[in-house]
């Protein structure tokens, strides 16, 4: 476990514990586990180490965004739990009072992420169903990683949400084109910090957003 333990030193500024490097392990060995029955990821990404990076040490870098006084965090489209599994992995020695809402459309995933979230003892609420189906929706803060473009997101935001505070996306190579193009049609605030992982993309944290021509 030591030799797992230093492989999250990209991770050091946050000052993760030694109990949540193994929650997140476990959750790896739960997510190679369950791949052989359903796409929880690419079966290019199955390498545990790959996994670490790219997925786990990826997602767990936007706690950096999160209010740890905040009550809700949401996930948009989970899927295995990326993010929003991570981040509940991380926040339980930060503020145990936080509940991450999981919004997922598979029934098979909902599955997975309700028995992890019960057997790494998560405060998770998974939510089955379409989002954009789903209206009055509040949350602290929401955040969505490889869920839909930014255009798209924004749009559930104004029409889905009826209350939240901050919005945190995973922005790739070609995002700063897409922010250009967003403000072309809406108004918001932003900061945005770069990724660990890849140093073609970056964090985006939104607030205050408005469409210009409503």
């Amino acid at each position: 476990m030591e030799e797992n333990f230093n492989k999250y030193s990209l991770l050091d500024k946050f000052n993760v514990s030694r109990e949540t490097c193994i929650d997140l392990e476990r959750y790896i060995s739960l997510i190679i586990k369950k791949n052989q029955e359903i796409n929880i990821i690419s079966k290019k990404t199955e390498n545990i180490s790959i996994i670490r990076e790219r997925h786990i040490i990826d997602s767990a870098q936007a706690i950096d965004f999160i209010d740890i006084n905040d009550n809700i965090c949401s996930d948009l489209g989970s899927g295995g739990g990326l993010p929003g599994i991570v981040l509940a992995i991380m926040m339980k020695k930060l503020n145990q009072s936080m509940k991450f809402k999981l919004y997922e459309k598979s029934h098979l995933k909902s599955i997975f992420l309700r028995d992890v979230s019960k057997q790494l003892n998560l405060n998770t609420e998974v939510i089955e169903g379409n989002i954009f189906e789903m209206g009055n929706l509040n949350s602290d803060t929401v955040i969505g990683r490889a869920f839909k473009p930014l255009p798209v997101v924004l749009e559930l935001m104004n029409k889905n949400f009826s209350s939240f505070k901050n919005l945190i996306l995973f922005m790739g190579k070609n995002g700063k084109q897409t922010l250009k193009d967003a403000f072309k049609v809406w108004k918001f605030e932003y900061k945005e910090k770069m990724s660990l992982t890849s140093e073609d993309s970056f964090l985006i944290k939104i607030k205050n957003i408005k469409k210009k021509f409503e």
